[in-house]
């Protein structure tokens, strides 16, 4: 691995433990310590692929979540449907988030994409905007490159402002 690509993944590390640690200390609940123990252990695994790509993507969607203020944690409001692969060879999946809170809400939600060996192979972050209260929206999470294979998906963060 090059001296680039390798601070670029360190760079990935510290953005996931970062932005994990944030959410896990809002007011939304989560365990710091384990919230960050995930979040190190999903960049440990862009870092053992070697991957730039996946790395530029993790590093990305910290800075997209960084992004959004004022964020409590909303992983309870999300649930994401069975990925699956289009023509172009991107993984999709469906986000679903229901604002359990009393007034209008915007989510940013991070998704993994992963093979059947838990490897983080890609990750994007999807917004959604102006959910009502009480109320359901859908989004799609659509993967940044091909993947092949088996993908599953699973929230990474969840915010809710």
């Amino acid at each position: 691995m090059t001296r680039k690509a390798a601070r670029g993944v360190w760079a990935a590390l510290l953005t996931a433990a970062v932005m994990s640690s944030a959410a896990a200390c809002s007011h939304g609940g989560g365990n710091a310590s384990s919230t960050a123990s995930k979040a190190a252990s999903a960049a440990a695994s862009a870092a053992s692929r070697g991957s730039e790509v996946v790395a530029s993507a993790t590093a990305a969607a910290g800075e997209k979540l960084k992004g959004f203020k004022n964020g409590v944690n909303a992983r309870s409001d999300v649930k994401l449907g069975t990925p699956s692969t289009g023509h172009d060879g991107r993984a999709t999946t469906k986000v679903t988030v229901t604002n359990s809170a009393d007034s209008a809400k915007s989510y940013a939600v991070q998704v993994n994409f992963r093979d059947p060996s838990g490897n983080l192979l890609d990750t994007v972050v999807v917004t959604i905007d102006d959910v009502g209260p009480k109320a359901s929206k859908d989004a799609t999470a659509r993967s940044n490159r091909k993947l092949s294979g088996h993908v599953k998906a699973e929230v990474g963060t969840a915010l809710r402002h």
